[in-house]
Order: structure tokens, then sequence, then C-alpha cells
């Protein structure tokens, strides 16, 4: 028996995520997305995964360009998740007015940033609707050890399950 949908989205938005925005540069392109679909994965060496709608600009930069970073947020502001859910704006100092940086791997880095992992793609595998990146951190930084990261419990944003029509 199939399960019914509206149930499925409440069971999966039950499950505890980080908020983030994921940096991508390919060439001269620079995005920045709001992404909840973020996990460690190994320890040695440090692997980042992040689940990417196969649609958006951001599969595209980081198929292309090899590399994302992750911005971890402070969970007190939570409203600039809101402004990275299409393309991103840049005039070349900032990502939607939000002043960036880069690192290691050239991916935007959010000058806001609470805590961000600068990571090379190592692999990339197709499950659907997504694609798992899996990323090497080669940088990493903390600008605020005592902020407690943003969490998808910190808006009213929902994201998971099936799709909603």
């Amino acid at each position: 028996m199939p399960i019914d949908d509206e149930l499925l989205n409440k069971v999966t938005w039950k499950i505890p995520n980080a908020l983030a925005l994921i940096g991508t540069r390919a060439g001269d392109v620079r995005n920045a997305m709001t992404a909840s679909w973020i996990s460690q994965l190994s320890m040695a060496p440090v692997l980042i995964g992040v689940g990417i709608d196969n649609d958006s600009v951001t599969h595209q930069l980081i198929a292309t360009g090899g590399s994302f970073s992750v911005n971890l947020w402070n969970a007190e502001d939570t409203r600039v998740f809101v402004k990275f859910s299409k393309p991103a704006a840049d005039d070349g100092s900032s990502l939607n007015g939000r002043p960036v940086r880069t690192a290691t791997t050239g991916a935007p880095i959010f000058e806001e940033a609470a805590a961000w992992m600068d990571c090379e793609v190592r692999h990339s595998l197709d499950l659907g609707s997504h694609t798992l990146f899996v990323g090497e951190v080669v940088d990493a930084d903390i600008a605020d050890p005592d902020a407690r990261i943003a969490s998808m419990s910190d808006t009213r944003m929902k994201y998971g399950g099936v799709k909603r029509h």
C-alpha cells in the first residue's frame, strides 16, 4: 500500500537538518542557494555530502566547477535563507547583498557565516530528483564558536518528502 504524500511529507520534515548557504562557482559565474540536505560522510578524509536538485543553477555550477562551500549560519539570523531560494544576484563582491570572498577552491565564502567549509568534489551520485555531491573539506574556519547553527526547525521552511503540486 502506498504511503500518503501528506503523511510522508510530515514525517520527513521531522528529520533534523542544518540550514546552510551552498556557494558555487564555475568560471566567472557564482551562485549560492539555501540547502538543508547536508551531512558529514567520512572522517578520513573528511567528506561532506550535499543533496542538490538536478534542475538548479547550483547543480550545474558544482558539476562544472568541481567545488562548493558550505556556509553555516547563526540561528539568530535565518532571514538570509529566504533570499537564496532563487539564483543569486552577483555584484562582484556580494551575492544578494551578502559579502563574499574566496578561499582555496574559489567557491564563494560568506563573510557573515558563523562557520564554513570549502570542498572539492570527489564523487557525485544521481539519486533521482537530486544529486549527492561528495566534497572533501580542503579549507574551513569558524567565525563565531559560540553560535548555535541554524536548522530547518528555526524557520517555517519545509523541504523533503515528495514534491508538492
